[in-house]
């Protein structure tokens, strides 16, 4: 299922899980046609046969483009550049070597997710180095006369996160620097996981978001989002309510998640338990939670001296 959002900009629903409207590819049209996130490896399927429904051949795509290293952003780029051999593959310079060496993240997201490591996102094949192009900040990507995307550094939600400005569209393909709003469960929320989340870098970011003045921002969980200005405040100030929440409770030597939970893990109003479970299993309160703990414990320690049996 693909549609367009922008001139030139077609969203591909990448079907995470069989699920709809949870995990999204985009393709950036022109002379020389960049794909931004593949999606989890068992998505690779379903993103190949949308690309060729639309004509986009083996030699023809040029680039593929990931916000960050995480599988269900680029599980399948190994896949896909095998695919697509005259692709270039472009990623953060913090994620690089990953996607040449998968070893190391796939041993650490087994750890994370379990079962569903294979049931539900798949494992990264390596990229031959020669193939991988490390973007800048600032740096620009040529899609066609006239029409590029200009890397944004954008840590926070991972310290190998990138996002990109589209200048023919102006949408911001922002992966998961702004949060998570599946257009099945309605409400915005952080991701903040662990190793490496930080609520200044992520503030700092959004800010620098808000300051390129978007005409739209596409979440890669999911789909494009108008009122730019208005969802970069409520990103904000959302994640700075779950950072509060989660602080006090560091603070007392309370339990994080129960607290975070208590907080903002009531029913959503109009949403069905199933569509509930799709947010839960990609970004839940647990994994959200652990993100935080890890935060409050690298940069508060020394200051906050938490009660020794505070749990994440």
């Amino acid at each position: 299922m693909s549609s367009y959002i922008g001139p030139g900009v077609l969203e591909v629903d990448t079907l995470l899980g069989g699920w709809e409207k949870v995990t999204a590819g985009y393709l950036i049209e022109g002379p020389a046609p960049v794909l931004i996130e593949t999606g989890s490896q068992s998505s690779v399927p379903t993103l190949l046969e949308a690309l060729a429904r639309h004509g986009v051949g083996p030699s023809e795509l040029a680039g593929v483009a990931v916000t960050h290293i995480h599988l269900d952003h680029a599980g399948g780029v190994g896949d896909v550049a095998k695919a697509f051999p005259n692709a270039t593959v472009y990623v953060h310079e913090k994620g690089a070597r990953h996607l040449v060496d998968p070893e190391r993240l796939v041993r650490s997201a087994a750890m994370v997710y379990g079962d569903l490591l294979d049931s539900l996102y798949g494992r990264l094949d390596p990229t031959p180095a020669e193939r991988v192009h490390v973007l800048a900040d600032g740096e620009e990507i040529q899609v066609g006369p006239g029409r590029t995307l200009t890397t944004i550094d954008s840590p926070g939600h991972a310290k190998h996160h990138l996002a990109l400005h589209d200048s023919d569209s102006g949408i911001i393909f922002a992966g998961d620097a702004v949060g998570v709003r599946l257009p099945d469960a309605g409400i915005l929320r952080p991701a903040t996981p662990p190793a490496d989340f930080d609520l200044d870098q992520a503030v700092t970011s959004l800010h620098k978001f808000a300051a390129r003045s978007p005409s739209g921002i596409a979440l890669a969980h999911y789909g494009l989002l108008g009122d730019p200005a208005g969802l970069l405040e409520e990103a904000e100030s959302t994640l700075r309510q779950w950072a509060e929440t989660a602080e006090s409770a560091w603070r007392a030597g309370a339990d994080i998640e129960e607290a975070l939970t208590a907080r903002f893990g009531g029913p959503i109003e109009g949403v069905c338990e199933e569509n509930r479970a799709k947010l839960e299993t990609l970004n839940g309160i647990h994994s959200n939670a652990a993100g935080l703990r890890r935060w409050l414990d690298t940069t508060k320690g020394e200051q906050g001296h938490p009660h020794p049996h505070s749990h994440a």
